[in-house]
Protein backbone atom coordinates (compact mmCIF):
# COMPACT_ATOMS: atom_id res chain seq x y z
CA UNK A 1 0.00 0.00 0.00
CA UNK A 2 1.27 3.22 -0.85
CA UNK A 3 -0.75 6.04 1.16
CA UNK A 4 -0.02 5.14 5.15
CA UNK A 5 -3.16 6.83 6.76
CA UNK A 6 -2.17 6.32 9.77
CA UNK A 7 0.80 8.43 9.45
CA UNK A 8 -1.79 10.89 7.34
CA UNK A 9 -3.84 11.38 10.61
CA UNK A 10 -0.61 11.36 12.60
CA UNK A 11 -1.77 8.66 14.88
CA UNK A 12 -0.30 5.49 15.64
CA UNK A 13 -1.04 1.76 14.47
CA UNK A 14 -2.96 0.73 17.77
CA UNK A 15 -4.88 4.01 17.91
CA UNK A 16 -8.11 4.02 19.71
CA UNK A 17 -11.26 4.99 17.62
CA UNK A 18 -11.26 8.59 19.89
CA UNK A 19 -7.66 8.61 19.13
CA UNK A 20 -8.22 8.63 15.20
CA UNK A 21 -11.48 11.18 15.84
CA UNK A 22 -9.58 13.67 17.76
CA UNK A 23 -7.06 13.71 15.55
CA UNK A 24 -9.55 14.19 12.39
CA UNK A 25 -11.00 17.09 13.82
CA UNK A 26 -7.87 18.38 14.59
CA UNK A 27 -6.66 18.71 11.73
CA UNK A 28 -10.06 18.94 9.65
CA UNK A 29 -10.31 22.41 11.84
CA UNK A 30 -6.52 23.51 10.68
CA UNK A 31 -7.28 22.27 6.60
CA UNK A 32 -10.76 22.76 6.24
CA UNK A 33 -11.48 24.87 2.68
CA UNK A 34 -13.08 27.92 4.22
CA UNK A 35 -9.96 28.68 6.14
CA UNK A 36 -7.19 27.61 3.68
CA UNK A 37 -8.66 27.67 0.37
CA UNK A 38 -5.23 27.42 -1.72
CA UNK A 39 -5.25 24.48 -3.50
CA UNK A 40 -1.95 22.66 -1.85
CA UNK A 41 -4.11 22.72 1.48
CA UNK A 42 -7.28 21.68 0.06
CA UNK A 43 -5.56 18.21 -1.12
CA UNK A 44 -4.17 17.67 2.20
CA UNK A 45 -7.92 18.05 3.38
CA UNK A 46 -8.87 15.66 0.67
CA UNK A 47 -6.00 13.08 1.86
CA UNK A 48 -6.50 13.46 5.98
CA UNK A 49 -10.75 13.16 4.70
CA UNK A 50 -9.72 10.32 2.69
CA UNK A 51 -7.44 8.43 5.62
CA UNK A 52 -10.32 9.29 8.39
CA UNK A 53 -13.44 7.62 5.98
CA UNK A 54 -11.21 4.14 6.22
CA UNK A 55 -10.14 4.27 10.29
CA UNK A 56 -13.12 5.48 11.24
CA UNK A 57 -14.64 2.54 9.95
CA UNK A 58 -14.26 -0.59 11.41
CA UNK A 59 -14.24 -3.35 8.76
CA UNK A 60 -12.25 -0.93 6.41
CA UNK A 61 -9.87 -0.29 9.23
CA UNK A 62 -9.00 -4.64 9.52
CA UNK A 63 -8.99 -4.82 5.19
CA UNK A 64 -6.30 -2.00 5.23
CA UNK A 65 -4.47 -3.45 8.54
CA UNK A 66 -4.37 -6.72 6.62
CA UNK A 67 -2.47 -4.71 3.38
CA UNK A 68 -6.04 -4.14 0.93
CA UNK A 69 -6.88 -0.77 0.30
CA UNK A 70 -10.76 -0.11 0.76
CA UNK A 71 -10.81 2.89 -0.94
CA UNK A 72 -9.02 1.44 -4.24
CA UNK A 73 -11.80 -0.28 -5.99
CA UNK A 74 -13.92 2.71 -5.24
CA UNK A 75 -11.42 4.60 -7.42
CA UNK A 76 -11.04 7.01 -4.59
CA UNK A 77 -14.76 7.70 -4.66
CA UNK A 78 -16.78 10.01 -2.28
CA UNK A 79 -17.22 9.08 1.28
CA UNK A 80 -18.39 5.53 1.92
CA UNK A 81 -20.85 4.13 4.57
CA UNK A 82 -18.49 4.43 7.31
CA UNK A 83 -17.79 8.26 7.08
CA UNK A 84 -19.72 10.14 9.56
CA UNK A 85 -20.60 13.50 8.17
CA UNK A 86 -21.37 15.08 11.40
CA UNK A 87 -17.82 14.22 12.34
CA UNK A 88 -16.58 16.88 9.52
CA UNK A 89 -18.90 19.38 10.78
CA UNK A 90 -18.36 18.89 14.54
CA UNK A 91 -14.52 19.83 13.35
CA UNK A 92 -15.01 22.60 11.89
CA UNK A 93 -18.51 24.53 13.13
CA UNK A 94 -18.32 23.11 17.04
CA UNK A 95 -21.44 20.84 16.54
CA UNK A 96 -23.09 18.18 14.43
CA UNK A 97 -25.15 19.48 11.43
CA UNK A 98 -24.06 22.54 11.09
CA UNK A 99 -22.68 23.78 14.22
CA UNK A 100 -24.65 26.95 16.22
CA UNK A 101 -27.18 27.37 13.97
CA UNK A 102 -29.28 30.68 14.73
CA UNK A 103 -32.88 30.60 14.39
CA UNK A 104 -32.83 34.72 14.38
CA UNK A 105 -30.58 37.72 15.51
CA UNK A 106 -29.21 37.30 19.11
CA UNK A 107 -30.87 39.50 22.43
CA UNK A 108 -28.99 42.30 23.46
CA UNK A 109 -30.54 41.86 26.33
CA UNK A 110 -28.08 39.36 28.16
CA UNK A 111 -28.53 37.92 31.99
CA UNK A 112 -25.78 39.41 34.21
CA UNK A 113 -23.06 38.06 36.18
CA UNK A 114 -23.03 36.41 39.37
CA UNK A 115 -20.89 37.71 42.04
CA UNK A 116 -19.03 36.32 44.93
CA UNK A 117 -17.60 38.32 47.83
CA UNK A 118 -15.90 36.86 50.97
CA UNK A 119 -17.31 38.23 54.58
CA UNK A 120 -15.82 37.51 57.75
CA UNK A 121 -18.01 37.12 60.96
CA UNK A 122 -17.66 36.86 64.61
CA UNK A 123 -17.94 33.78 66.33
CA UNK A 124 -20.91 35.15 68.45
CA UNK A 125 -22.98 36.44 64.83
CA UNK A 126 -22.59 32.65 63.93
CA UNK A 127 -24.20 31.32 67.36
CA UNK A 128 -27.26 34.19 66.90
CA UNK A 129 -27.27 35.09 63.46
CA UNK A 130 -27.09 38.52 62.64
CA UNK A 131 -27.57 40.98 59.63
CA UNK A 132 -24.47 42.90 58.04
CA UNK A 133 -24.32 45.83 55.30
CA UNK A 134 -22.13 45.40 52.66
CA UNK A 135 -21.27 47.86 50.26
CA UNK A 136 -20.93 46.34 46.41
CA UNK A 137 -19.18 47.67 43.45
CA UNK A 138 -21.27 46.55 40.37
CA UNK A 139 -22.95 47.14 37.26
CA UNK A 140 -26.64 48.75 36.98
CA UNK A 141 -28.85 49.82 34.28
CA UNK A 142 -27.79 53.27 32.65
CA UNK A 143 -30.47 56.01 34.13
CA UNK A 144 -29.83 58.17 30.99
CA UNK A 145 -30.80 55.94 28.34
CA UNK A 146 -32.32 52.88 30.54
CA UNK A 147 -30.75 50.22 29.43
CA UNK A 148 -31.14 50.51 25.34
CA UNK A 149 -27.38 51.54 24.71
CA UNK A 150 -28.75 54.17 22.36
CA UNK A 151 -28.37 57.74 23.15
CA UNK A 152 -31.49 59.77 23.65
CA UNK A 153 -33.43 60.64 20.47
CA UNK A 154 -32.14 57.63 18.69
CA UNK A 155 -32.84 53.93 18.17
CA UNK A 156 -30.79 51.01 16.55
CA UNK A 157 -31.20 50.64 13.17
CA UNK A 158 -30.89 47.24 11.01
CA UNK A 159 -27.77 45.95 10.71
CA UNK A 160 -26.63 46.29 6.15
CA UNK A 161 -24.40 43.37 6.23
CA UNK A 162 -26.70 40.41 7.44
CA UNK A 163 -29.91 42.62 6.71
CA UNK A 164 -30.95 41.73 10.50
CA UNK A 165 -30.45 38.02 10.73
CA UNK A 166 -27.45 38.22 12.58
CA UNK A 167 -25.42 35.86 10.69
CA UNK A 168 -24.10 35.27 6.86
CA UNK A 169 -24.21 32.53 4.93
CA UNK A 170 -22.03 31.28 2.16
CA UNK A 171 -21.97 27.92 -0.27
CA UNK A 172 -18.26 26.34 -0.87
CA UNK A 173 -17.42 23.89 -3.45
CA UNK A 174 -15.47 20.84 -2.20
CA UNK A 175 -14.97 17.22 -2.86
CA UNK A 176 -17.81 17.00 -0.71
CA UNK A 177 -20.28 18.85 -2.84
CA UNK A 178 -21.68 22.03 -2.23
CA UNK A 179 -21.11 22.93 1.65
CA UNK A 180 -23.17 25.79 3.24
CA UNK A 181 -21.83 27.54 6.00
CA UNK A 182 -22.66 30.35 8.14
CA UNK A 183 -21.10 32.46 10.65
CA UNK A 184 -21.74 35.53 12.71
CA UNK A 185 -22.44 38.74 11.31
CA UNK A 186 -18.77 40.83 12.20
CA UNK A 187 -20.70 44.16 11.48
CA UNK A 188 -23.69 43.73 14.04
CA UNK A 189 -21.68 40.68 16.03
CA UNK A 190 -24.75 38.48 15.80
CA UNK A 191 -27.16 41.21 17.13
CA UNK A 192 -28.66 41.56 13.48
CA UNK A 193 -28.95 45.84 14.65
CA UNK A 194 -26.13 48.36 15.15
CA UNK A 195 -26.03 51.28 16.97
CA UNK A 196 -25.49 54.24 14.71
CA UNK A 197 -25.56 56.83 18.43
CA UNK A 198 -24.19 54.92 21.90
CA UNK A 199 -25.38 56.47 24.56
CA UNK A 200 -22.57 58.86 25.62
CA UNK A 201 -23.25 57.52 29.63
CA UNK A 202 -22.24 53.70 29.40
CA UNK A 203 -21.23 53.45 25.48
CA UNK A 204 -23.65 51.79 24.29
CA UNK A 205 -23.06 48.93 26.70
CA UNK A 206 -26.60 49.71 28.61
CA UNK A 207 -25.38 49.65 32.07
CA UNK A 208 -22.59 51.67 33.96
CA UNK A 209 -20.58 50.73 37.63
CA UNK A 210 -21.30 52.55 40.72
CA UNK A 211 -21.19 51.34 44.23
CA UNK A 212 -24.56 49.92 46.25
CA UNK A 213 -25.03 49.13 49.92
CA UNK A 214 -27.36 46.10 50.35
CA UNK A 215 -27.96 43.88 53.28
CA UNK A 216 -27.48 40.33 53.73
CA UNK A 217 -28.99 38.20 56.53
CA UNK A 218 -26.64 35.86 58.00
CA UNK A 219 -28.39 32.68 59.53
CA UNK A 220 -27.28 31.16 63.08
CA UNK A 221 -25.21 27.61 62.33
CA UNK A 222 -23.09 28.93 59.41
CA UNK A 223 -19.79 28.00 59.09
CA UNK A 224 -16.36 28.84 56.85
CA UNK A 225 -17.34 27.59 53.15
CA UNK A 226 -21.31 28.52 53.91
CA UNK A 227 -22.70 30.88 50.55
CA UNK A 228 -25.76 32.37 51.23
CA UNK A 229 -27.32 33.30 47.75
CA UNK A 230 -28.91 36.29 47.05
CA UNK A 231 -31.27 36.30 43.86
CA UNK A 232 -31.05 38.79 41.44
CA UNK A 233 -28.30 41.28 43.93
CA UNK A 234 -25.40 40.73 41.25
CA UNK A 235 -24.75 42.70 38.03
CA UNK A 236 -27.17 43.44 35.87
CA UNK A 237 -26.69 41.99 32.16
CA UNK A 238 -25.60 43.96 28.84
CA UNK A 239 -28.11 45.67 27.47
CA UNK A 240 -30.21 46.12 30.68
CA UNK A 241 -30.57 42.54 30.76
CA UNK A 242 -31.54 40.40 34.06
CA UNK A 243 -29.15 39.91 36.94
CA UNK A 244 -27.23 37.94 38.18
CA UNK A 245 -26.88 36.16 41.67
CA UNK A 246 -24.90 37.72 44.52
CA UNK A 247 -22.90 35.28 46.92
CA UNK A 248 -22.02 35.97 50.22
CA UNK A 249 -19.06 32.73 51.40
CA UNK A 250 -18.60 33.02 54.75
CA UNK A 251 -15.32 33.29 56.82
CA UNK A 252 -15.61 32.82 60.46
CA UNK A 253 -13.01 34.27 62.29
CA UNK A 254 -10.96 32.60 65.15
CA UNK A 255 -11.96 33.06 68.87
CA UNK A 256 -9.54 33.87 71.22
CA UNK A 257 -11.28 31.43 73.96
CA UNK A 258 -13.04 29.18 72.21
CA UNK A 259 -12.31 26.51 69.13
CA UNK A 260 -15.16 24.91 67.22
CA UNK A 261 -15.00 21.48 65.62
CA UNK A 262 -18.65 21.22 63.47
CA UNK A 263 -21.80 22.60 65.48
CA UNK A 264 -19.41 21.76 68.94
CA UNK A 265 -17.19 24.46 71.08
CA UNK A 266 -14.71 23.96 73.37
CA UNK A 267 -12.76 25.42 76.31
CA UNK A 268 -10.27 24.96 78.38
CA UNK A 269 -9.95 26.18 82.45
CA UNK A 270 -6.63 26.69 84.56
CA UNK A 271 -6.99 25.31 88.25
CA UNK A 272 -4.33 25.21 90.64
CA UNK A 273 -3.62 21.48 91.84
CA UNK A 274 -5.31 22.20 95.14
CA UNK A 275 -8.72 23.92 93.90
CA UNK A 276 -8.54 20.47 92.03
CA UNK A 277 -7.82 18.27 95.06
CA UNK A 278 -10.06 20.13 96.85
CA UNK A 279 -13.37 21.10 94.34
CA UNK A 280 -14.09 24.35 93.66
CA UNK A 281 -17.15 26.15 91.47
CA UNK A 282 -15.56 28.24 88.77
CA UNK A 283 -17.63 31.06 87.05
CA UNK A 284 -16.65 30.86 83.08
CA UNK A 285 -18.17 33.46 80.35
CA UNK A 286 -19.89 31.77 77.75
CA UNK A 287 -20.96 33.10 74.53
CA UNK A 288 -24.36 32.95 76.10
CA UNK A 289 -23.65 34.14 79.47
CA UNK A 290 -21.71 33.51 82.96
CA UNK A 291 -21.85 29.66 83.52
CA UNK A 292 -20.95 27.66 87.11
CA UNK A 293 -19.00 25.21 86.27
CA UNK A 294 -18.89 22.65 89.32
CA UNK A 295 -15.28 21.23 89.40
CA UNK A 296 -15.42 18.24 91.67
CA UNK A 297 -12.54 17.11 94.45
CA UNK A 298 -9.95 14.42 92.91
CA UNK A 299 -10.53 16.43 89.04
CA UNK A 300 -7.15 15.32 87.13
CA UNK A 301 -5.91 17.19 84.23
CA UNK A 302 -7.51 16.58 81.11
CA UNK A 303 -10.73 15.80 82.46
CA UNK A 304 -13.73 17.49 80.77
CA UNK A 305 -17.42 18.87 81.34
CA UNK A 306 -19.80 19.15 78.58
CA UNK A 307 -22.28 21.85 78.75
CA UNK A 308 -25.57 20.48 76.20
CA UNK A 309 -26.57 23.08 73.60
CA UNK A 310 -24.01 25.54 74.70
CA UNK A 311 -22.64 25.06 71.18
CA UNK A 312 -23.35 26.75 67.57
CA UNK A 313 -26.84 26.53 66.45
CA UNK A 314 -27.53 23.76 63.79
CA UNK A 315 -28.00 25.63 60.31
CA UNK A 316 -30.11 22.76 59.07
CA UNK A 317 -32.30 21.18 61.74
CA UNK A 318 -33.14 22.41 65.21
CA UNK A 319 -31.09 22.29 68.55
CA UNK A 320 -27.19 23.37 69.23
CA UNK A 321 -24.41 21.55 69.35
CA UNK A 322 -22.73 21.61 73.27
CA UNK A 323 -19.40 23.22 74.66
CA UNK A 324 -16.91 20.83 76.56
CA UNK A 325 -14.53 22.87 79.09
CA UNK A 326 -11.14 20.91 79.48
CA UNK A 327 -9.40 21.03 82.63
CA UNK A 328 -6.37 21.65 83.30
CA UNK A 329 -4.62 21.03 86.18
CA UNK A 330 -1.38 23.68 86.86
CA UNK A 331 1.87 22.03 88.92
CA UNK A 332 3.27 25.18 91.13
CA UNK A 333 6.93 25.68 89.46
CA UNK A 334 8.42 27.39 92.47
CA UNK A 335 7.70 27.00 96.34
CA UNK A 336 8.67 28.94 99.29
CA UNK A 337 10.26 27.38 102.07
CA UNK A 338 6.73 26.84 104.17
CA UNK A 339 4.90 25.87 101.15
CA UNK A 340 7.69 23.29 100.56
CA UNK A 341 6.93 21.67 104.24
CA UNK A 342 3.40 22.18 104.03
CA UNK A 343 3.86 19.58 100.95
CA UNK A 344 6.26 17.50 102.54
CA UNK A 345 3.86 17.11 105.39
CA UNK A 346 0.90 16.56 103.16
CA UNK A 347 3.33 13.80 101.38
CA UNK A 348 4.42 12.13 104.14
CA UNK A 349 -0.01 12.19 105.71
CA UNK A 350 -0.94 10.32 102.43
CA UNK A 351 2.57 8.29 102.61
CA UNK A 352 3.91 9.78 98.97
CA UNK A 353 7.54 10.56 100.18
CA UNK A 354 8.88 7.58 97.48
CA UNK A 355 6.43 7.26 94.96
CA UNK A 356 7.25 4.21 92.51
CA UNK A 357 5.79 5.66 89.25
CA UNK A 358 3.89 2.77 88.33
CA UNK A 359 2.88 3.44 85.00
CA UNK A 360 -0.98 3.73 83.61
CA UNK A 361 -3.35 1.57 82.25
CA UNK A 362 -3.18 2.44 78.66
CA UNK A 363 -7.16 2.63 78.91
CA UNK A 364 -7.65 4.94 81.28
CA UNK A 365 -3.83 7.87 80.73
CA UNK A 366 -4.04 10.49 78.45
CA UNK A 367 -1.63 9.65 75.53
CA UNK A 368 -4.31 6.93 74.97
CA UNK A 369 -6.87 9.17 74.73
CA UNK A 370 -5.08 11.72 72.48
CA UNK A 371 -4.28 8.88 70.43
CA UNK A 372 -8.13 8.02 69.91
CA UNK A 373 -8.78 11.52 68.49
CA UNK A 374 -5.80 11.41 66.18
CA UNK A 375 -6.57 8.10 64.68
CA UNK A 376 -10.54 9.19 63.90
CA UNK A 377 -8.89 11.99 61.72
Amino acid sequence: MATDYYAILGVARDASPQEIKRAYRSLARELHPDINPDAATQEKFKAVTAAYEVLADAEKRRMYDRGVDPRASAQGGGAGPGFDFSDLMDAFFGQGGGGQSQTGPGSRKQRGQDALIRLQVELDEVLFGTERELTIDTAVVCEVCEGEGTAPDTEVTTCDMCKGRGEIQSVQRSFLGQVMTSRVCPNCRGYGSVIPHPCSECSGDGRVRTRRTLTVKIPAGVETGTRIQLSGQGEVGPGGGPNGDLYVEIHEKPHPVFARQGDDLHCTISLPMTAAALGIEVPLATLDGEEQIEVPAGTQSGQEQVLRDRGVPHLRGSGRGSLTVHVDVQTPEQLTSEQRDLLEQLAALRGEEKPDGTPMEQQSGIFTRLKGKFSHK
